[in-house]
């Protein structure tokens, strides 16, 4: 039986038992797809692809102890996925993008470019706060659209363990992530802290 003939699970236990060509085909097979994954994930090329290769160099070093209690694909996908979540996790600081020059008045980015890249960048951010359980409950079902049953087999939990983790990381992100949903809330907060002080005669 040749490589391309084997299944995933011939595969991983051929690379376990020294075969140097079996976790390449392993690879060939899934690439397309796991870059898929980190993608969605990260929604950052750079990003995607340095983490998928880390997910690669671990399931390389993890293939002996893989169990065929699910498919070659999910332990695949487990690891990208967490893969990308230590890249989030990892990332203290908002990345900088340098402006292109521009003619005067012209602007470099377009309003709606500049806020969706600020909005993606808060999401980010918020996502890092979460604990790592809320976070990648968060990241399978709302990010990558992945059913509760479905995540819940990724993440080797019950089912309502992902629909509680989801509740409370939804509950987080919706106090982080308030402002983008009414941006004026806080600057309202001063005007009607003065207008108390007038009535009060501070």
């Amino acid at each position: 039986m040749t490589a391309a003939a084997s299944s995933d699970a011939d595969l991983i236990a051929a690379h376990a038992a020294g075969d140097p060509h079996a976790f390449s085909e392993l690879v060939r097979r899934h690439r397309d797809r796991m870059w898929a994954v980190a993608l969605r994930t990260l929604r950052d090329p750079e990003e995607a692809a340095d983490a998928l290769q880390e997910a690669f160099i671990s399931a390389f070093r993890a293939a002996s102890s893989f169990r065929a209690e699910s498919q070659v694909t999910t332990w695949l996908h487990r690891i990208v996925v967490n893969a990308c979540l230590d890249r989030v996790r990892r990332r203290q600081s908002r990345p900088t993008v340098p402006l292109p020059e521009t003619g005067p008045g012209e602007p470099a980015v377009s309003r709606d470019a500049i806020a969706e890249r600020e909005t993606r960048l808060a999401v980010h951010d918020a996502l890092a706060e979460l604990p790592e359980e809320q976070r990648s409950a968060i990241v399978l079902v709302d990010v990558e659209g992945y059913s509760v049953a479905e995540t819940a087999q990724l993440l080797g939990v019950a089912e309502g363990t992902v629909k509680s983790r989801c509740a409370r990381g939804r509950a987080k992100l919706a106090k982080l992530l308030g402002h983008l949903r009414n941006p004026d809330a806080v600057a309202n907060v001063p005007d009607d802290a003065v207008s108390m002080r007038r009535r009060e005669g501070r």
